[in-house]
Formats: C-alpha cells, structure tokens, sequence
C-alpha cells in the first residue's frame, strides 16, 4: 500500500489539496467520523462538516506540518466540538479512569459476530471523552505516537502510555459480560 502523494509547491490550491485530502484520507475520516457518533445521521452531518471545514482549512494551510497531521488535527477538532455540542453524549462520557465503573447494565451486548464486535468496540470508544478518544481513534488509524502528539499537543511519552491505559481498559470491557448475559447462562445450565 502506498502513502500519500508528496504536495509540489505548484500544485498548492485549497481545492487541490482538498480533492487530494478526500481521495486519500476519505476512508479514515469515515472511520473517525464513527468514532465519533453513533447515530448515522448526525454521523453524515458530522462527516460533511469536517470535509467543509478541512476545505476551508486549506486556505490558510502552510505546510509547516505534514498535510496527514493537519488533516487530522481539523477532523479531530471539528468532531470534538461536535461531541462538545451534543448534550445528550457529552453527559455520557466516561473518563478512561472511571469507564470501569460504567453500570453492567449500561454496557453494549457481547459481540457474536466481527459487525457486532467493531459495534461494540466503537460504542465503548464514544464513551470516552474527546482527548482519548482522539488519541485511541489516532492510533487504530495507524498513526505513530509523534504524529499523535503534534495532532494533541502531548508528548510522545504521555500518547505512548494513554494509549497502552486506553487498551487494556477498551480490552477489559469489551470482554466483561453483563449481568443479565451471566445470569441468563446460568439459568440454562440450571434448566438442563
């Protein structure tokens, strides 16, 4: 798989570095998009408006960071403040040091198939508030730490261990079933 095409000064325009955006970075804004909101309609909404306002964002684009890291910053903020505005999600975030205490009853259904598994996966990514779910969602993008930390504002050592907490604490709730689930299968086992 090849990376991004270099930008030549010549061909420097905001409509040509947008068209270039779009074409090699639409899918993993599809994906932060997802990250980011659940409900496919505000998902669209969300998605149109970070390509409007990365199309915009190139007017003043100056190429002192990579094109890939001011892609990011600008869907990253757009998609934060679009989580900052939603009042019904930002009264549902977690801190990843309290996602623990996230009530059972309050977890996504066990996943059964892999839809069901990136479902569940992403639920619990849009649990968490906006700094770690732009660090998490960054580096599932495939992103080193460097380039997380110029898109954050944070230290590499600091993106390295956020995202290590972030794991393990997504893996441990990914995994841990609800109570109902438990009680279910036991009941089933005691019918036999």
């Amino acid at each position: 798989m090849r990376g991004p095409e270099p930008i030549s000064a010549e061909e420097v325009s905001q409509d040509s570095l947008y068209e270039q955006t779009a074409e090699d970075y639409g899918p993993s804004l599809d994906r932060l998009a997802r990250a980011y909101e659940l409900d496919p309609e505000a998902r669209r909404d969300l998605l149109q408006e970070i390509h409007l306002q990365l199309w915009r964002s190139f007017a003043c684009f100056d190429q002192r960071c990579s094109l890939r890291t001011w892609v990011y910053r600008v869907a990253h903020n757009v998609a934060t403040g679009h989580v900052i505005r939603q009042r019904r999600i930002r009264d549902r975030l977690v801190s990843i040091e309290n996602i623990e205490t996230v009530p059972a009853s309050d977890q996504v259904e066990l996943a059964t198939s892999q839809t069901e598994a990136l479902e569940r996966l992403s639920a619990l990514i849009q649990r968490l508030k906006p700094l770690d779910r732009q660090i998490i969602v960054s580096y599932l993008e495939g992103m080193d730490g460097n380039s997380i930390s110029e898109i954050t504002g944070l230290s590499p050592a600091n993106i390295s261990m956020k995202v290590h907490r972030i794991k393990n604490i997504l893996r441990r709730a990914f995994h841990e079933r609800t109570f109902e689930e438990r009680r279910f299968e036991e009941g089933g086992r005691h019918a036999k």
